[in-house]
């Protein structure tokens, strides 16, 4: 059992904050908490475990929760010590999944917390370097952690729908949250040094950071989010390595596990960064285009995470006009054959990087690209053809495919054809008559000479069905026994 001490003020009198050792001076934190030293070694850097702080009067054993004084009680001169006794309250872990444990300890233990936030927040006491040093280490030890299963772990199912599915809510939210708040605080706060803080906001602390990104609690992946944003624009000397680190963890994803919860959230925040992007663009962040996100159209669960690679992708175009055909061909390599949802998605990305393309990058993909629209537009999933046939409804689609139709109307005059003799759908047949339209209107001349192709092509496809089965008929006869 946890057992509480009430505080007295005059205690903080025989507290004493020790100045930090010299670089040949080495000495450890006085911790009470059996886990936190082990934590503490591997996630902060030498520099940061160098500097000590002894605290006299910490609790005897582990398990001890003392009752402090409000910070704005005490003299400023006794505020630093009392924040480090805080935080080290704060580093006491509770079962949480069960409230009816421990419940007068961890009411102590979020009113610190909050007390904490509110520091932070107003900056009526600038941290030293032993505050933020113990600070970021109960930080890490409250969330930094093993996650649950996931469902699909748990059930075997695989269904890929959030809106189907239970969401998970972890019971240890309400707690969480005001320490992922604290963290906030400090990471946005103007008092806070970079030069200092990026000894404790470290690779390995945004390495920890992203990998709670695979957590399945949408509450806690928008702190992350948020918090991990805030992270690479403070920290300058982060950002390769954070860009780096969220391309291995797309590597994963799409080449190993296919699942991954926190995929939306960390495109999001890539969406912010490619728009910040400087022109010309670097080749590292045309590669991580090509190899990172034109692949994350491959998985199944593309629906999950489709609106914001889309926005990923557009911005690259609007970038550089130039990769607009690597992104096409891209959209080409990964477009699904069985999956009508997925095909609908992909002719919606289409239509806005085809916004964004030039005339000249246009021409080197357009062959590839109306053959597969010409399939499009025959789907017998209505919605498919459908979303095909609007893209003449974008009058700046309709001009690229004006100033390329005499290569054009050719690869897809026979699909608009078999449309209006013969598609299920009548909605389809009188869009597909809009279209066949519009290109009679543009140049009567091409049309009437693909109309005649079309025909002399069905008149011999014809005259070969015949011939196939009057050969057919003579295979039959000369086969059969004699009566």
């Amino acid at each position: 059992m946890f057992k509480i001490i009430k505080g007295k003020k005059k205690g903080l009198k025989q507290e004493a904050i020790e100045p930090p050792p010299g670089p040949n001076v080495s000495s450890d934190v006085t911790v009470n908490h059996a886990s936190r030293a082990a934590v503490v070694s591997e996630q902060q850097p030498s520099s940061a475990r160098s500097q000590a702080v002894t605290i006299s009067s910490a609790p005897s054993q582990p398990g001890v929760v003392e009752v402090l004084p409000m910070l704005k009680d005490v003299p400023m001169a006794e505020r630093h010590v009392l924040f480090l006794k805080k935080v080290h309250i704060c580093s006491y872990m509770f079962d949480l999944s069960d409230p009816l444990k421990n419940v007068t300890e961890k009411e102590i233990k979020r009113q610190n917390l909050m007390e904490l936030i509110d520091l932070v927040q107003s900056g009526s006491s600038k941290m030293n370097e032993i505050m933020q040093d113990e600070m970021v280490k109960m930080i890490s030890l409250n969330i930094f952690r093993c996650l649950p299963p996931q469902s699909h772990e748990n059930s075997g199912t695989e269904n890929l729908d959030p809106e189907e599915d239970d969401m998970y809510l972890d019971p240890s939210w309400p707690h969480l949250q005001l320490v992922y708040e604290l963290l906030l605080k400090y990471v946005v706060s103007s008092d806070t040094d970079t030069k200092v803080a990026k000894r404790y906001i470290n690779h390995s602390f945004v390495l920890n950071l992203l990998d709670l990104f695979d957590t399945e609690d949408p509450r806690e992946r928008e702190y992350l989010k948020t918090i991990l944003h805030r992270v690479y624009g403070k920290f300058m000397v982060h950002r390769p390595f954070i860009r780096k680190a969220i391309n291995n963890i797309f590597y994963r994803f799409i080449f190993e596990t296919e699942r991954h919860p926190g995929i939306s959230e960390l495109l999001e925040i890539l969406g912010s960064i490619i728009n910040g992007f400087a022109i010309p663009m670097k080749e590292e962040h045309k590669l991580f285009l090509s190899r990172a996100l034109i692949p994350l159209h491959k998985p199944k669960s593309i629906n999950l995470y489709h609106q914001q690679l889309s926005y990923c992708i557009t911005q690259f175009v609007e970038k550089d006009y130039k990769l607009a055909d690597t992104v096409i061909k891209g959209l080409l390599k990964y477009w699904p054959v069985t999956n009508c949802a997925k095909e609908i998605l992909f002719l919606g990305e289409l239509e806005e990087v085809l916004d964004a393309t030039q005339p000249a990058e246009f021409q080197r993909c357009m062959v590839p690209l109306f053959r597969r629209i010409g399939c499009c537009i025959n789907s017998p999933h209505f919605q498919v053809a459908e979303r095909a046939l609007f893209l003449w409804n974008n009058e700046r689609v309709v001009s690229l495919i004006a100033l390329n139709r005499p290569v054009i109307l050719p690869i897809i005059f026979e699909s608009l054809e078999r449309n209006v003799q013969g598609h299920w759908n009548q909605t389809i047949n009188e869009l597909t008559a809009n279209v066949r339209r519009m290109f009679m209107e543009m140049d009567p001349e091409l049309f009437e000479d693909c109309q005649t192709q079309y025909m002399d092509k069905e008149a011999t496809l014809k005259e070969k069905s015949k011939q196939r089965e009057l050969t057919w008929k003579k295979l039959e006869s000369i086969a059969s026994p004699p009566e």
